[in-house]
């Protein structure tokens, strides 16, 4: 790339063709450069089962092409025809409830129908055979938004035999379900049901057979990918030059991204924080798409140019705030910026999300105003940070395995909430503006000097060995209540918690108290920069040490005066154990005494509201300063560099005002 992509979803199809010309004028005024088109266009193309029709899309191919624009070509398979569902009902998803859904909707295709598997690969071969060769042609992107769930017949036959695969015998299977509890012992593969509101899950996230529950979300996130990967191996076959990808969402519920990563040419994502989300939450999304690609760069493939029409109350983004966010990716890793949507939908339920081109249908508006104004900044920027990593000294754990078991299971607290959890790390070391990578079970550690992994309360296989050796060799690993509770079956460890950690961590967990939201104990430490007396909630465990170190105890209730905070040193590193959710203030505290004692340092000096990140590209750094504050902020630049924005030149621990959604790219000197 010799520049950050700049453009977004494009749906020509939905407006008179006389409209097309006047918009490439307009993306031509914004610098815009690359288009997503085709994403719902199956029922266009395919109007019936033996019929293809390509006119129109070789019409906005030869447009878009003319302007000279970049194409990320998609399959157009999120939806499929209605003639499909007509003639082959058996196409269509069911419900936890039973009930067969009809056709009207969007991602409601079997995932293992093999009617949609059969016509969605035909279309995606159709298209590569036809668009393969255009020079212009960056991506495939296949489907949109993958999700959801199917509760039908031929899911639980394709369960059944995801089971046979998985645990080889009926035998081993009762085993690792514990299917003694409540009689659920089974005595043939097809006895075997999908837990669904019809059996096994009564209510949300409360299943009888939690092992059962867990397996069937596995199974289902590698129910789509097979979908996904059934179209990608038909464009792979025929363009093998051609990078294909998907949209992916975050932190998503239903599919396990860090997998699906494994199996995409790059990862790209869809950005649409609530006004109110905390900058860190953000930028935690973005490090979690970053990581779930191994750590190369992004494509923020959507984020609105203005306002969404999904959220209860669908703000304006404010003045500038729009280039902030972008730059926000940007610093993240992303290789481009991308929109949701190019033109302005007239009907149906996105008609109210914000688009580059408002209903009015010309560039008199403010948003196309900023959306011009920082596609003239991306390509003043040219490829300057382009294909640059980053590298983050500490890594925060993030697990689909973890948050599937911990939300399922039948207590200790419906409070759980794990992505939650872990951004509570995230955002303690990232309010401090230290470089975090979010990261899976699978990365290796060599090269991050702290581990924060809370909640890690599934240990699958080599989990717990790879984390005695990250410690053993000087890392600081830092775990909480509810860790080291369950294997890979979500069958309890027996010999006490925290399991396979215990030895690790230095001591042992007798109970654990779950405390109602309106209630708190306290934590009281004496020494040191922990001093003090702090807020706990959530969980309490009653702990005994096996050689940690008791560094705050807990002042209420029959178990206060017993350890509560515990250091223990294990090779040349050392573990800190969490029995309890302390308040921001103590993490903030905290997460800055640990990086103090490794030698870990801030990117830009820690400052209220002020978000730094650094990207490296051979012997260049850059580093983004982005100001989420509502008023000018003044900034200390400690070291000479060279902002890209403005060309203006820094000498060290020189002050600048820094404006509201203000951004400096430094370049070092």
């Amino acid at each position: 790339m010799n520049k950050i992509l700049y453009g977004g979803d494009y749906n020509p199809e939905q407006w008179p063709k006389e409209t097309w010309k006047e918009d490439m004028r307009l993306f031509g005024m914004a610098s815009v450069d690359t288009l997503t088109i085709n994403v719902f266009s199956w029922a266009a193309l395919q109007p019936s089962e033996n019929e293809y029709n390509f006119s129109v899309l070789d019409e906005i191919i030869e447009t878009v092409s003319a302007a000279d624009m970049k194409i990320c070509l998609a399959t157009a398979t999120a939806t499929h025809p209605a003639w499909m569902a007509r003639k082959y009902p058996e196409v269509l998803r069911v419900n936890t409830d039973g009930s067969k859904r009809k056709f009207g909707d969007r991602q409601n295709s079997c995932p293992n129908s093999p009617v949609y598997r059969k016509y969605s690969a035909q279309l995606a071969q159709k298209l590569a055979e036809r668009y393969g060769k255009l020079d212009n042609l960056i991506a495939w992107h296949v489907s949109n938004e993958f999700g959801g769930f199917c509760y039908c017949e031929t899911c639980e036959k394709a369960f059944r035999k995801w089971l046979a695969q998985k645990y080889k015998t009926i035998e081993s299977l009762n085993e690792a379900w514990n299917a003694h509890f409540w009689g659920h012992t089974y005595y043939d593969w097809n006895e075997i049901v999908i837990p669904s509101h019809l059996g096994g899950e009564w209510a949300h996230n409360r299943t009888s057979c939690q092992i059962q529950s867990i397996d069937y979300r596995r199974f289902n996130s590698d129910s789509v990918l097979d979908c996904y990967l059934a179209e990608a191996k038909v464009l792979k076959e025929i363009t093998p030059d051609i990078p294909v990808t998907t949209n992916l969402m975050g932190t998503f519920w239903d599919l396990d991204y860090q997998k699906w990563g494994k199996n995409m040419d790059f990862i790209a994502w869809d950005n649409y924080p609530s006004p109110g989300t905390p900058y860190t939450r953000t930028a935690m999304n973005h490090a979690l798409m970053r990581g779930c690609g191994d750590g190369k760069p992004f494509f923020l493939l959507e984020q609105t140019p203005s306002v969404t029409n999904w959220q209860p109350y669908n703000s304006l983004k404010r003045p500038g705030v729009m280039r902030l966010w972008s730059y926000q990716a940007l610093a993240h890793g992303s290789d481009t910026v991308m929109f949701f949507q190019m033109r302005r939908s007239r009907g149906c339920c996105e008609k109210f999300h914000g688009a580059v081109i408002d209903h009015c249908g010309h560039e008199n508006t403010r948003v196309f105003r900023e959306t011009a104004e920082l596609g003239a900044e991306l390509k003043k920027l040219g490829d300057s940070f382009a294909g640059s990593r980053l590298a983050g000294d500490a890594a925060v754990l993030y697990d689909w395995d973890n948050w599937w078991a911990a939300s399922l299971s039948a207590g200790p607290t419906v409070n759980m909430n794990y992505p939650e959890e872990v951004f509570r790390f995230y955002d303690a070391l990232a309010k401090q503006n230290i470089s975090v990578d979010v990261i899976g079970m699978n990365t290796p550690l060599d090269t991050y000097k702290i581990l924060c992994a809370p909640i890690l309360y599934m240990v699958k296989p080599g989990v717990a060995d790879k984390l005695k050796e990250f410690v053993s060799k000087g890392g600081i690993l830092v775990t909480t209540y509810f860790s080291g509770m369950v294997n890979e079956y979500d069958l309890v460890t027996i010999d006490g918690y925290p399991g396979e950690l215990r030895s690790l961590c230095g001591l042992w967990v007798e109970e654990t108290d779950a405390l109602p939201a309106d209630q708190f104990n306290r934590l009281v430490c004496s020494e040191g920069k922990l001093a003090g007396t702090w807020k706990a909630d959530l969980l309490c465990d009653i702990i005994h040490t096996e050689g940690a170190e008791v560094i705050a105890r807990y002042a209420d209730d029959f178990y206060a005066g017993t350890p509560a905070l515990c250091r223990n040193s294990y090779g040349k590193g050392q573990v800190w154990y969490l029995g309890s959710r302390p308040e921001a203030p103590f993490l903030d505290r905290f997460t800055a005494l640990i990086c103090d004692e490794c030698g870990i340092t801030p990117v830009f000096p820690p400052q209220e509201g002020i978000e730094a990140a650094r990207r490296i590209k051979g012997e260049s750094e850059f580093v983004f300063v982005l100001n989420h504050n509502q008023s000018v902020t003044e900034v200390t630049i400690p070291f000479a560099c060279r902002d890209l924005l403005t060309d203006k030149a820094f000498a060290p621990n020189e002050r600048y005002s820094l404006p509201v959604a203000g951004v400096l790219i430094l370049m070092k000197a």
